[in-house]
């Protein structure tokens, strides 16, 4: 099964991407930043990342600087989830290493399409 982790200081979209994305077949883990979330990939790392780009403590960026330097994250796909079109924010993202973005309030629907852009194949209706 693969682990899907959301990374996104507010309770209720973690709750939300949680009850969608289990609803379709992933294990799911939360963190509340990128510190919290760096210290739960270094025990089980993801094979997907829902990264969000406002956070306190460590921002969506320097997370993904961080989790990419780690060999063990080479292969897994981030997306980055902001709540606004900012164009460089989504630039040094992508220069970071993340492969897609998703804009929030974000449905089943638009998850969906966005994991497929990043190549990950439906495990679930």
């Amino acid at each position: 099964m693969k682990i899907f982790m959301i990374v996104d200081d507010s309770p209720v979209i973690r709750k939300v991407a949680r009850r969608i994305l289990e609803g379709i077949g992933y294990v799911v883990s939360e963190a509340e930043d990128g510190i919290d979330a760096l210290e739960k990939c270094a025990n089980n790392m993801p094979d997907i990342i829902l990264v969000d780009w406002e956070m306190p403590r460590m921002d969506g960026v320097e997370f993904i600087n961080a989790i990419r330097s780690r060999e063990e994250a080479d292969q897994v796909k981030i997306l980055f989830c902001t709540s606004e079109v900012l164009v460089t924010e989504m630039m040094k993202a992508k220069r970071a290493g993340c492969q897609g973005y998703l804009l929030k309030p974000f449905t089943k629907a638009s998850l969906q399409q966005k994991l497929t852009e990043i190549g990950i194949e439906a495990i679930a209706a």
